[in-house]
């Protein structure tokens, strides 16, 4: 490449928010770009909620759950490399927000410590890394989607809002619905999708590489 390499770390905004991004080293060149949209559309359900961001990154879920005036929200990722930055970003935008919470820890088994100590949550936030990366691999990877779904599920209050995405592209919108339709049941709740999400608009897919639509997620009411 011609010219100068550039910082490691550069500064972007997102509709208005700013973001440190590691385009060196950070996962998909730095920011999830194909996200953009979705983390937009979680505004109208964060207001006055208690938010858990699970697989949180650089917290860009947390930063718009923090603009969209939650009380309180909490950020889970097994990279302390990650929360360092997440916490940056978060004080970038909103550095007198207090009720925050940075957790390093493998999100299945934190799910889990949640449920023992019946904790709960208005909102929470799924949005793991890929798990089926080819179709192959699509049946186990419905176990580690189905555990984290089941889990959150269960640590959700009544009426509470479950924001989940898949990124696998062995994994079809369709069995991520049915995959989520088993964790409920298991989990006794009764859920109803309010939202079908993609990939950012930008993200556009061709009819001839029809894999090119990898990411798919719902906001669900969970009663």
């Amino acid at each position: 490449l011609a010219g100068t390499e550039p910082a490691s770390t550069i500064e972007i905004m997102e509709n208005g928010l700013r973001f440190q991004v590691d385009i060196r080293s950070g996962q998909k060149t730095g920011f999830y770009l194909d996200q953009r949209e979705n983390r937009a559309k979680i505004l109208p359900y964060v207001k006055d909620k208690r938010v858990l961001n699970c697989f949180c990154f650089s917290g860009a879920f947390s930063v718009y759950a923090m603009q969209g005036s939650a009380s309180q929200v909490v950020s889970v990722d097994s990279s302390a490399d990650a929360i360092e930055l997440a916490k940056i970003n978060a004080a970038l935008n909103f550095p007198n927000y207090e009720q925050q919470e940075w957790m390093v820890a493998d999100v299945f088994t934190y799910l889990r410590q949640l449920r023992d100590q019946r904790a709960t949550f208005d909102v929470i936030i799924l949005d793991p890394p890929k798990f089926a990366p080819t179709r192959s691999l699509a049946e186990k990877a419905a176990r580690g989607y189905k555990d984290i779904n089941l889990l959150a599920m269960k640590l959700l209050v009544a009426g509470g809002t479950l924001v989940t995405f898949s990124c696998s592209g062995g994994i079809s919108a369709e069995f991520f619905q049915k995959i989520l339709s088993g964790a409920a049941s298991d989990a006794g709740r009764r859920v109803i999708i309010e939202e079908r999400l993609f990939q950012s608009s930008d993200h556009t897919v061709s009819l001839h590489f029809p894999e090119g639509e990898y990411l798919k997620g719902f906001i669900c009411r969970v009663f």
